[in-house]
């Protein structure tokens, strides 16, 4: 009876093994893990997430500026490339800084790519002219002309920034430098989408932190330079 179980057993684990050990490999192979609650399967790989407006892949809205140059540039400059956009301001005291010098290790490693682009939006339209902007990038020693350093009307800047984009900017007298804003940077695809990475939920995070996270393992800088990376190479 003994040898007779024992053949059995020998049976089942062999159906197993040719039946159900492919479909494990095949799935570690597709980069797929379940979590811990077994309830869904996360995949690592996936492509970049649309960002939803009341249930519509959100869009950067028009706008048309004044950049460094004096040139006006508007959505139709940006069709065709990834970009990063983020709003500032050049006599900013404190997160600016380090959000430009962040923004700056993008234009040196995409910036030579004619479909890789910038946006900087002042939130300071009145003392940010197109000159004070061009010294700016001179001082960032920016040699991208991919990277545009915009200004415009004042109520339009701040349309595009609080409600086109969702990223917060205002007048506060009260803080250093006069305004107040987030340093989020935004990612846009090649058809003026806004996209993102998911987080460990499988939530869209929207906006890349453009300034250094304590605790954090991987910055915001790290992330946004991958994704770059996956929208160049595939949408």
């Amino acid at each position: 009876m003994k040898n007779k179980s024992y053949i059995g057993l020998g049976v089942i684990i062999l159906v197993f093994s040719f039946w159900f050990l492919p479909k494990i490999f095949h799935t570690i192979s597709d980069n797929k893990t379940v979590d811990s609650n077994r309830t869904k399967s996360i995949d690592q790989s996936s492509k970049l997430s649309f960002i939803k407006l009341n249930g519509s892949s959100r869009k950067v809205p028009d706008f048309i500026f004044l950049n460094q140059d004096n040139i006006y540039i508007g959505n139709e400059d940006f069709l065709g490339k990834v970009y990063v956009a983020e709003f500032f301001f050049t006599s900013c005291p404190s997160i600016c800084i380090e959000m430009n010098q962040n923004m700056k290790i993008l234009d040196d490693e995409f910036g030579n790519r004619d479909d890789f682009g910038i946006a900087s939006f002042t939130i300071d339209p009145i003392n940010d002219t197109p000159q004070i902007l061009k010294e700016y990038s001179e001082r960032l020693n920016v040699k991208s002309k991919n990277w545009h350093f915009l200004t415009g009307e004042i109520d339009s800047v701040y349309e595009l920034s609080n409600t086109g984009f969702n990223i917060f900017s205002g007048v506060n007298p009260a803080v250093a430098g006069g305004f107040e804003h987030q340093g989020f940077f935004a990612l846009i695809d090649k058809n003026g989408y806004i996209r993102s990475r998911k987080d460990e939920n499988g939530n869209p995070i929207v906006y890349y932190l453009g300034i250094t996270s304590k605790g954090k393992k991987e910055q915001g800088i790290d992330m946004i330079k991958e994704d770059i990376i996956k929208l160049l190479k595939n949408g």
